[in-house]
């Protein structure tokens, strides 16, 4: 048993992982470019193909077993993982049912909303989840070449701080932002609400295609609203939503008329480029922005934002939508932004989201069922990703410098290293690790590129930005290539760092090399078999 499951995971590792990456990539570049000229015909041809390709169904059976996050949880048949032979049964699975996918239940998990109401996440099985990624390597690319420049969420190659650095360029002090206010918009239970006709009217996609994700949508209805909403929880559903609300952002913009004396006006169109620098919609999934000037009428354009929504299904939240002065601040994707009286933009964590880290971290400091040493390496990763995803805010003063939490955590850590061989220090050194901040100094991306637009130079380097530290010195000096299978870091994959030597306390730079997530999976594999 031992010897054949030590022969199937060699069998996996084996697998030319390197070509099947290239020969998606290519596939999807073309999708994206049919679309991009109009040509759907063709795109759903390359769509099939996809669906049909070896290369997709392993890397989507990939994705889902062994790289997302949640890859331990079971769906409602209770399989939380997948042996290596199992991966390759799915392949075949998939192989045979792709065009014509049946899907299973759904398992419902509570999950409680900061307002004390309950978000049901919905959870596919494994091999549901395995054709959802399948189909969302289709039909992305070809959305991709659809969607509107502003919108930042669960898209490949933006990210949150491109929504961040939208905002500071359109409150800076050179854009007057003393005198702007800002709708926080609220979309009332927004997957619970899309009608399913709009997904299905939208979606680019071939009949078979078509068929699974109508199927997917029905597998998790409300018996309320069976005609509404797409499940949280599933690999597919945050790109429906994205199709679905798709245009919002083009509701409000800025526009220059030529020939009047008066310097601005407000229009809305439907055919402006979605690139239109003058449009100040934000929008992250279901949560969005949109910044006023003075001269703009509030109840006008949410009343335009309405009407675009009923025809989806969904309604504007009256309780939580809201017209702010930007002097007096806002709150949005864990942010908040104010413009001073002095003109001058700030944005720090919000009040909320520094309260639920405060609240993680006090978890692990107070727990008396972890050790120092423990405690430390699970404060490292919290820590870092707090700070990584405020690096480009106003990090002044104590209070986000961690040094209250800082301190508590030296003094619970100090009375439980009496026994160790680390030093307090060196504990909370570990613990909290530094990470350097440059306030307002992302580079957003660039208009309406894509990933899938060929310019690989573009994105790998774009990509690599991303990390800093001994990761980012890693990246120039393999050029941006993964140091294991020679790739451009084009797609969303994170990037590992892999001590050659084995030996993790090694942090010479000799030592180190930038790798894919998959790459340093397989490495670890190959120890562990060995």
């Amino acid at each position: 048993m031992i010897r054949h499951s030590y022969k199937t995971s060699e069998s996996w590792k084996a697998l030319p992982w390197k070509k099947f990456r290239r020969n998606l990539f290519r596939l999807q570049k073309r999708v994206y470019k049919a679309v991009q000229v109009g040509d759907k015909r063709k795109a759903r041809s390359l769509q099939k193909l996809i669906l049909k390709s070896t290369s997709a169904r392993f890397l989507a059976i990939r994705q889902v077993s062994q790289l997302n996050a949640g890859k331990k949880t079971a769906g409602i048949d209770g399989k939380k993982s997948l042996t290596f032979s199992e991966r390759f049964y799915l392949e075949e699975w998939l192989r045979v049912n792709s065009g014509n996918w049946k899907h299973q239940g759904l398992r419902e998990i509570p999950i409680p909303k900061k307002d004390g109401t309950i978000r049901m996440l919905k959870i596919p099985t494994i091999a549901d989840r395995a054709w959802q990624c399948l189909a969302k390597y289709a039909l992305e690319p070809a959305h991709e070449a659809t969607f509107h420049a502003r919108s930042y969420g669960f898209r490949t190659g933006r990210s949150a701080h491109d929504a961040q650095k939208y905002i500071f360029t359109n409150l800076n002090s050179g854009k007057n932002g003393t005198g702007k206010r800002v709708i926080e918009l609220d979309i009332e239970k927004c997957f619970d609400r899309i009608n399913h006709s709009t997904i299905m009217d939208e979606l680019i996609a071939p009949k078979g295609l078509k068929l699974g994700i109508f199927r997917c949508l029905k597998a998790g209805v409300n018996p309320q609203f069976p005609e509404q909403g797409t499940p949280q929880g599933g690999v597919v559903s945050p790109l429906l939503a994205n199709i679905a609300l798709n245009g919002i952002e083009s509701i409000h913009r800025y526009h220059r008329q030529s020939g009047s004396s008066k310097k601005t006006q407000l229009k809305v169109t439907e055919k402006t480029p979605q690139n239109d620098i003058n449009e100040p919609s934000i929008r992250y999934a279901d949560d969005m922005v949109i910044i006023l000037r003075p001269q703009d009428d509030a109840v006008e354009i949410l009343e335009r934002i309405s009407e675009f929504l009923r025809v989806r299904g969904m309604n504007v939240s009256q309780k939580k939508t809201k017209v702010t002065a930007a002097t007096d601040g806002f709150d949005f994707l864990g942010w908040n932004f104010k413009v001073q009286k002095n003109g001058k933009f700030r944005s720090t964590p919000s009040v909320d989201n520094f309260k639920a880290f405060r609240k993680k971290v006090k978890h692990i400091v107070n727990n008396s069922n972890y050790g120092s040493i423990v405690k430390a390496e699970k404060l490292a990763p919290i820590v870092r990703g707090w700070r990584n995803y405020h690096k480009f805010c106003d990090m002044t003063g104590s209070k986000h410098s961690l040094w209250f939490l800082n301190h508590r955590a030296y003094a619970v850590l100090n009375k439980e290293t009496k026994q160790n061989r680390y030093s307090s220090a060196e504990l909370i050194k570990k613990a909290f690790p530094m990470v350097p901040y440059s306030e307002n100094k992302h580079v957003m991306v660039k208009g309406t590129k894509s990933p899938y637009d060929g310019d690989i130079a573009y994105w790998s380097e774009r990509n690599s930005k991303l990390y800093n530290g001994e990761t980012s010195i890693a990246l120039k000096k393999q050029s941006h290539k993964c140091a294991s299978c020679g790739l451009k870091f084009i797609d969303e994959e994170r990037i590992h760092l892999h001590h050659i030597d084995g030996n993790h306390a090694n942090w010479k730079k000799n030592n180190l090399e930038a790798i894919h997530e998959s790459c340093h999976d397989y490495k670890h594999m190959s120890k562990s078999a060995s």
